[in-house]
């Protein structure tokens, strides 16, 4: 306990830029490996079976696949919080009921989320104008993938339940054992059986299984309240609510948010098969970006979390300068090295010239402009962590979705080039920017969060500068 209560002094207190990379750097950690994960699928196949196999695994599977993935990781956050409020009360009886609801809730969405997913992947995958010479590796792939979707979701509650008890390291270390099994399985299925995008899809849900069973594992041998019980395992009425009041919008927004690529997905097919390609492989290349940018908006909705309850405010204010300063210089970093080494990047994918030109068309239209969505994630996460989750989505599915839906819609018909629709994102992220730059300055969303808690008013500032 010592050892915890020197981390959150560490937070109120410390030096924040110190205090944000001691976070920031282990959530990058983790997220790379779950990039690396998804990109090493894309490698394997682009270059042992083919262009078409390579947009078949990305592009509308891809797609597809995050939007259910996505609303259910949304949707198991509040569950995450629930249980870390009844853990850090040391409640066991209730800690125990949320860790079982959670984990029910975790297999009867893998059994829901496979059987929808089998079904309605035709269908979707033709209102999205996949090409006929990628439909039947795309239409395979994603069903062997949605086969072992419970095994997918049980993980991510498994680790989600780790993460809320203070068990970050083990989570991560399931993720790389699971990240070197994944390549050492498509390198068997996909080059020496020769099964293409079948043999990527099986190594998928193998490793995902392996993955779920280590966590469910651990969490079964625990001799802490979080023990899970199989004769245990069922739905608290009570306590689903809770998880469903909280997570519901972080699961909307994930939803809205994978609509509005479903929506480019289908555009982006409409052009030939180099152009499909080149943004599947792109898009690995854009999760560094994402990775990044999502560790410091994790790291800040922590900081923001910690000082607000501690009622110091000023420091988050602080938070935010600091944080976005180093989040605009990685920004700029990551921009300078795509466009400075996109062909070579572009070359672990594919040998296909026609690929990496297409590409390149992609990233000279995009990575400039990299810097325009810094304040999006930087200010969400803020505010977020005062306990305000309701604007953030309304903003972020506005700006974000709604932008962009616009712009394909009524300007890529008029201009229809991969430049026309990529240009869409970075103006999508500057309108964003601008709406939440003026919703954190006006401060309404700090005094509300502030009277929600029953805290006392916010004193006035301090005049004197303080060390950051």
């Amino acid at each position: 306990m010592a050892s915890e209560r020197g981390r959150i002094n560490g937070i109120t207190e410390g030096v924040i830029w110190k205090q944000l990379l001691i976070f920031f750097f282990p959530i990058m950690l983790g997220t790379f490996f779950q990039q690396l994960y998804n990109t090493v699928d894309a490698v394997i196949v682009g270059q042992y079976v083919g262009k078409e196999a390579l947009a078949a695994v990305g592009g509308s599977t891809g797609t597809l696949i995050n939007l259910l993935v996505g609303f259910f990781v949304g949707l198991s956050s509040g569950a995450t919080v629930i249980i870390s409020q009844y853990y850090g009360a040391y409640r066991p009886a209730e800690t125990s009921l949320a860790v079982h609801t959670a984990t029910a809730l975790g297999i009867a969405g893998g059994v829901v989320f496979m059987v929808v997913g089998l079904i309605v992947s035709p269908l979707a995958l033709t209102i999205m104008s996949t090409p006929a010479d990628i439909f039947d590796h795309a239409l395979s792939y994603i069903r062997i993938y949605f086969l072992g979707m419970v095994f997918n979701l049980v993980y991510n509650m498994g680790a989600g339940i780790l993460r809320a008890v203070g068990d970050s390291k083990r989570p991560l270390y399931f993720l790389i054992f699971s990240t070197l099994l994944n390549v050492v399985l498509d390198l068997l299925f996909v080059v020496a059986l020769n099964l293409g995008v079948n043999g990527a899809a099986i190594a998928t849900i193998l490793c995902q299984a392996v993955s779920a069973v280590l966590v469910m594992y651990i969490l079964m041998r625990s001799d802490d309240v979080y023990r899970v019980r199989l004769r245990d395992i069922r739905f608290s009425l009570p306590i689903l609510r809770d998880i469903v009041r909280i997570g519901l919008p972080a699961g909307l927004q994930s939803v809205i948010y994978n609509v509005s690529n479903i929506i480019v997905q289908a555009t982006i097919n409409s052009f030939d098969t180099n152009v499909i390609a080149a943004w599947t492989a792109n898009g690995k290349i854009d999760g560094i970006f994402w990775m990044i940018m999502g560790a410091f908006g994790t790291a800040t909705t922590t900081f923001s979390g910690q000082n607000f309850g501690a009622q110091k405010y000023d420091r988050i204010r602080r938070c935010v300068r600091v944080c976005g300063l180093m989040a605009f210089g990685a920004a700029a970093l990551i921009s300078t090295v795509v466009l400075v080494f996109g062909p070579l990047i572009f070359r672990i994918f594919t040998s296909d010239e026609g690929v990496i030109e297409s590409g390149m068309q992609i990233i000279h239209a995009l990575a400039p402009f990299y810097f325009t969505y810094v304040c999006v994630e930087v200010i969400s996460g803020t505010v977020r962590g005062a306990g305000d989750s309701f604007w953030p989505m309304i903003i972020t599915c506005f700006g974000v979705c709604v932008g962009r839906i616009l712009w394909i819609l009524f300007v890529v018909p008029q201009y229809h080039t991969i430049e026309m629709l990529v240009w869409g994102y970075p103006i999508s992220w500057a309108l964003t920017s601008v709406l939440f730059i003026i919703y954190y300055l006006q401060g309404g969303w700090l005094r509300r969060s502030i009277r929600k808690a029953g805290f006392a008013p916010e004193p006035p500032r301090q005049k004197k500068g303080v060390r950051e």
